[in-house]
């Protein structure tokens, strides 16, 4: 079929022979539901000259549901190094090349960054197209603080590794977001729990798709859950709540009352406290009246 004719937008990179056409192209594709993916990337994968993908066969169905002829490549973990370089080729020799992966925005979890990286340093101009992510999707629908947090992609198959990754990110000041497989999930949750303790978790599977599934619960409850239940199938993300806050022993809440009191109001000084330490106001002001009520007191 013929590949249309895109004009570039305002903002736009300028056109290359006459079409739009970029030299190179990460392509976000969807998660699941193959309509979650942006008029811009199948403008993008219809004019490319070569699309290179982890599966090609995965690849093939969305570009037959909408109609798209683009050539395809594989380009994974296990060929990385020798594709590479013929890659490179085309794009020296004027090709527009889209890279996507089986799911969701490439260069998360896959290889795609060196074939970006080795791009950029032989001078070729490289363009993302934004689009569905497995992480943040799972982060926008867990309930989890979304301010702060940190994608650790899969953690190690193996218990040992695993368990001292979990100790790694243990006090990580975030939420995370990992990544599991159905047959690793059950364990991989005990590990967790034991490793981080009852914090507010969500598992979510196979998110925009038609059995799309989100557990919410603290991490020792959901790796019973899972534990007691099936080997769950599909793709599978683990959203874990940040650590709670350090509490200052009452010797350290003291010493920050006293000097707090020495020049603010005990409702000011109670306001400061609180919000510097994470304490409850209450326990803040009532600690607060028993030390302006001691003898050596304000």
């Amino acid at each position: 079929m013929d590949k249309p004719r895109i004009a570039p937008g305002p903002e736009a990179p300028p056109p290359h022979r006459g079409t739009y056409r970029l030299k190179g192209e990460a392509v976000a594709t969807p998660i699941g539901n193959l309509r979650d993916i942006t008029l811009r990337a199948l403008e993008t994968l219809g004019a490319a000259d070569l699309i290179a993908c982890e599966d090609t066969r995965v690849t093939r169905k969305l570009l037959d549901h909408y109609g798209i002829a683009t050539p395809l490549t594989p380009y994974h973990e296990h060929n990385a190094e020798t594709a590479r370089p013929k890659i490179l080729a085309r794009l020296a020799g004027g090709a527009a090349v889209a890279l996507v992966s089986d799911a969701g925005t490439p260069l998360v979890s896959d290889p795609g960054f060196k074939l970006v990286r080795a791009a950029r340093a032989e001078g070729h101009a490289v363009f993302a197209l934004p689009g569905a992510s497995a992480v943040l999707a799972a982060l926008t629908v867990s309930g989890l603080p979304s301010d702060r947090f940190v994608f650790e992609g899969f953690l190690p198959p193996r218990e040992g590794a695993r368990r001292n990754r979990i100790a790694e990110i243990k006090s990580i000041p975030a939420t995370l977001i990992v990544f599991e497989t159905g047959p690793r999930l059950s364990a991989a949750l005990a590990d967790l729990a034991q490793g981080l303790g009852p914090r507010p978790a969500a598992v979510c599977r196979e998110l925009t798709k038609l059995h799309e599934e989100v557990r919410r619960g603290d991490l020792a409850t959901l790796a019973a859950d899972y534990a007691a239940a099936a080997e769950p199938r599909g793709e599978i993300v683990i959203v874990i709540a940040p650590p709670p806050a350090p509490q200052p022993d009452t010797a350290d809440l003291d010493t920050l009352l006293r000097q707090a009191l020495k020049r603010l109001s005990v409702k000011e000084a109670v306001a400061e406290i609180a919000a510097v330490t994470g304490e409850p106001r209450r326990h803040v002001y009532q600690r607060a009246l028993e030390l302006v009520e001691e003898p050596d007191g304000r």
